[in-house]
C-alpha cells in the first residue's frame, strides 16, 4: 500500500529524532517520523544525566527531572578519591521516557507527523517500505534522516562503515543510601569505561557500567561492592563511540547514535545528538528549497557539525583510546593529583561534560597532573587542541 509523501522522514523518535523532525516542522516541511516501539521513550537505554547544556538543548519543562547534582565524587579502586564540587547545578537527572516523550508531543505540536509501532523493512526508488500496525505501507522523501540508534537499520542496509568502537552496558535502578547532590564515578568497575551512580532523589540511585567484555560479570561485582539490593528496573544497551567516517549518503543524514555521536569521554548523547540533528535539519530544509539532494550539497551537513562539536568528538575518542592503557595504579595516581587545590579549581572552574577540550588544556599546563598525562601527550592530543 502507498503512504504519503513528505518532503523530510525522520527515523526514530529519540531526542535526536524529535529534535530534527520538530526543526524541519518549524520549517515548513511536511515532516514524519516513524518510531518502531509503540511508546516513545522506551526501552529506555540512558543514564539521564544531562549537562544544563544538554537539557536546554530539549527544549522541555522540568516535568522530567527528577533530582538535579552539582558536581562529582571519583572513587578509585585503590581507595582514592577526588570531590568535584560547582556548588551550583551543574547537571540534572532526567526520567528518559518523559522527557523523550514531552519532546516528542512539542514536535507534534510544531506539525510533525508520528507513525509509532511502525519499522522500516527497505527503502527503494525514494521511499521507504514500512510494517507494523498499520499494516505495510510505503512513504516517498525528499530527504531521510537516520535517528535510529546504534544498531541504525538504515546504516546496515546502505551497508555504511559505522561509529569505530561499541561497548555494551548494563543500568538498573536501586534503592541505595547516597548523597543527592553528587554523581560516583568508578574508574575501576569497568577498566575500559567507568561504573557510575547516579542519584534519583534522596535513597534512590542508578547504577551502572560500560565495557568491551565480561560487562555482566563486572556489573555483578560492581554492585557487590557498592552494596546495592534489589533493582527495580534493569536494561542493557548499546553505546557507539567515534563518529562514522560518513554520515551523509543517498538522501540520508546519520544524527545521534545512529552516527555515533555520543560523547567518547562520558558516553552522553543527547547534547551532541540533538547539536546533529539541528545540522541534519539546516541542510535539509536548505536541500529542500534549492531542490538540491545530491551528496556534495548534502556534504555541507558533514562540515557543520564538524565546525561545531567534532573536535571535541575526536579529541574525546582519543582520550577514550588513551583510558584503555590506563592501569588501576595510574588511575589511582591521577585522583590522588586531582586533590591539588589548583587542579580542583581549575576542574571546577573549567569543566564542561559537554566540551571537555579547554579544560584539558588547561590541565596540561598543572605539573601535579604532567606525569599521569603524558601518554596522553605521546598521543599526540596536544596537536588536536591547536
Amino acid at each position: 500500500m502507498h503512504g504519503m509523501a513528505y518532503d523530510v522522514i525522520v527515523i526514530g523518535a529519540g531526542p535526536a529524532g524529535s529534535a530534527a523532525a520538530h526543526a524541519c516542522a518549524k520549517s515548513v516541511l511536511s515532516t514524519l517520523c516513524i518510531e518502531e516501539h509503540g511508546t516513545v521513550g522506551y526501552p529506555v537505554q540512558c543514564a539521564g544525566l544531562l549537562s544544563n547544556a544538554a537539557f536546554a538543548e530539549c527544549g522541555v519543562s522540568d516535568c522530567s527531572v527528577l533530582n538535579t547534582v552539582q558536581g562529582a565524587r571519583v572513587v578509585s579502586g585503590k581507595g582514592s578519591s577526588v570531590l568535584l564540587d560547582a556548588h551550583q547545578k551543574k547537571a540534572s537527572v532526567v526520567d528518559r521516557g518523559m522527557l523523550d516523550r514531552e519532546m516528542a508531543e512539542v514536535a507534534a505540536c510544531a506539525g510533525v507527523e508520528y507513525q509509532l509501532k511502525t519499522s522500516v523493512y527497505g527503502i527503494r526508488d525514494g521511499e521507504v517500505l514500512t510494517r507494523g500496525g498499520f499494516g505495510h505501507r510505503q512513504y516517498a522523501f525528499k530527504i531521510l534522516i537516520a535517528a535510529d540508534g546504534p544498531r541504525s537499520t538504515i546504516a546496515r542496509m546502505y551497508g555504511m562503515q559505522r561509529a569505530q568502537t561499541f561497548l555494551s552496558g548494563v543500568q538498573a535502578d536501586m534503592v541505595l543510601d547516597c548523597d543527592p547532590r553528587f554523581v560516583e564515578l568508578f574508574p575501576d568497575a569497568s577498566p575500559d569505561f567507568f561504573g557510575w551512580m547516579i542519584p534519583t532523589g534522596s535513597g534512590r540511585v542508578r547504577v551502572g557500567l560500560c565495557g568491551k567484555e565480561r560487562v555482566p560479570e563486572r556489573f555483578r561485582e560492581f554492585v557487590h561492592r557498592i552494596g546495592g539490593d534489589s533493582s527495580v528496573h534493569l536494561v542493557t544497551g548499546t553505546l557507539p563511540l567515534g563518529v562514522m567516517p560518513v554520515t551523509y549518503g543517498r538522501r540520508t543524514l546519520f544524527v545521534g547514535d545512529a552516527g555515533g555521536f555520543a560523547k567518547p569521554t562520558s558516553g552522553g548523547g543527547v547534547y551532541t545528538g540533538i547539536r546533529s540533528a539541528r545540522h541534519a535539519a539546516d541542510i535539509s530544509v536548505s536541500a529542500c528549497e534549492l531542490d538540491r539532494y545530491d551528496d556534495s550539497f548534502l556534504s555541507g551537513y558533514e562540515q557543520r557539525w564538524q565546525a561545531d562539536i567534532g573536535r571535541e568528538l575526536a579529541l574525546g575518542y582519543r582520550l577514550f583510546r588513551m583510558r584503555q592503557n590506563l592501569s588501576p595504579e595510574d588511575i589511582d595516581g591521577m585522583i590522588r593529583a586531582f586533590g591539588d587545590k589548583d587542579i580542583l579549581d581549575a576542574i571546577v572552574r573549567y569543566g564542561d561534560m559537554d566540551r571537555p577540550g579547554k579544560l584539558f588544556g588547561m590541565l596540561l599546563k598543572k605539573p601535579a597532573l604532567l606525569r599521569w598525562l603524558s601518554p596522553l601527550l605521546a598521543s599526540g592530543i596536544r596537536s588536536l587542541l591547536g
